[in-house]
């Protein structure tokens, strides 16, 4: 009988990716997306997999419909969050309901329901790089309210597992993109001005240095490093070890879609000075030492992969807003 495993924040960019490799690999899915009333699951609408979950509707700040989901369960991966850094900036709590009470919610009904738990980190916890490449020992120093509140649930999901034995994983993807991910992000924002020949391309910050990897490389990070016995207690990377600025990535994205990029600065896209990550380049030896994991896309195969849904998929996307 196939494993039934949980995925929260399953409608979301990287949690329909991930519901599809985990289907592809014969496991059974529930997949948990916000309650609304339009019964809207985000982008599990449209995979080709979808009759094949078993979509369950609630809120992770919700106690009574975590416990409900998880019962049944062996494993639950954890991505429900708000993850946009800017609107971190307007509703603080908003992310510490979400991301810190949510994970509580998470972590009390995994150790009711005894269920394994696959935490999701981000490199943001990380701030400005103070030695390159970022291993799991690097100090974490929040630079962002959206960073702080991944640290407090990062720290919550450690707790449990060191308080009460909770199996627990906490997996920390650097910055991942593809197809279906949020124009909130940067390679999206690049990719539908340019589609909408809206020239120049205006955004925020382009000297910030960032560590990318495709989609389908987290998603198997994220099945490898998050069942492999190796890693109960641990904290591991998923990282590709190479940085690029975002002004390099601007005339990468134009090489591969085989366009000239020009750039515009917008005051309203650029982060308070002191909250700007200057620098993130990751260390993946660690998960390649327990696991076996390592990335397999170059950044020009995932772009071109990226740019090619895109433009199959631009009617989506508003790209004369900036999406905060």
């Amino acid at each position: 009988m196939a494993t039934q495993v949980l995925v929260t924040g399953a409608g979301g960019f990287i949690g329909s990716h991930l519901v599809e490799a985990l289907v592809d690999k014969g496991y059974k899915v529930r997949a948990f997306v916000r309650y609304n009333a339009r019964n809207d699951w985000g982008w599990l609408e449209n995979v080709p997999c979808r009759r094949e979950v078993e979509v369950y509707t609630g809120d992770i700040r919700d106690y009574d419909s975590v416990r409900d989901a998880m019962r049944g369960v062996e494993t639950v991966f954890h991505l429900a969050a708000l993850i946009g850094i800017p609107y971190s900036y307007r509703s603080p709590q908003a992310y510490i309901r979400t991301n810190v009470e949510g994970t509580y919610n998470i972590l009390q009904a995994a150790r009711e329901e005894g269920v394994r738990v696959i935490h999701t980190s981000t490199s943001e916890v990380y701030g400005t790089a103070r030695y390159i490449p970022i291993d799991e020992e690097h100090p974490l120093q929040a630079q962002s309210p959206y960073a702080a509140t991944k640290i407090a649930a990062d720290q919550l999901a450690l707790s449990f597992h060191r308080s009460f034995g909770l199996p627990v994983v906490v997996v920390r993807p650097f910055n991942t993109y593809g197809p279906r991910q949020s124009a909130r992000a940067v390679i999206p924002t690049i990719i539908t001005q340019a589609l909408a020949g809206r020239f120049p391309v205006r955004l925020g910050n382009l000297a910030p240095t960032r560590d990318l990897n495709f989609v389908r490389d987290t998603v198997e990070g994220f099945i490898t490093v998050g069942l492999s016995e190796n890693t109960v207690g641990e904290v591991v990377n998923l990282a590709t070890g190479r940085e690029i600025s975002i002004a390099d990535l601007v005339q990468t994205i134009g090489r591969v879609m085989g366009i000239e990029i020009p750039v515009q600065g917008d005051a309203a896209r650029v982060r308070p000075e002191r909250s700007e990550v200057g620098r993130l380049c990751g260390d993946n030896r660690k998960a390649w030492e327990l696991t076996g994991w390592t990335p397999r896309y170059s950044l020009e195969e995932g772009l071109r992969s990226t740019a090619d849904w895109f433009r199959d998929n631009r009617h989506l996307y508003k790209a004369d807003l900036y999406n905060v």
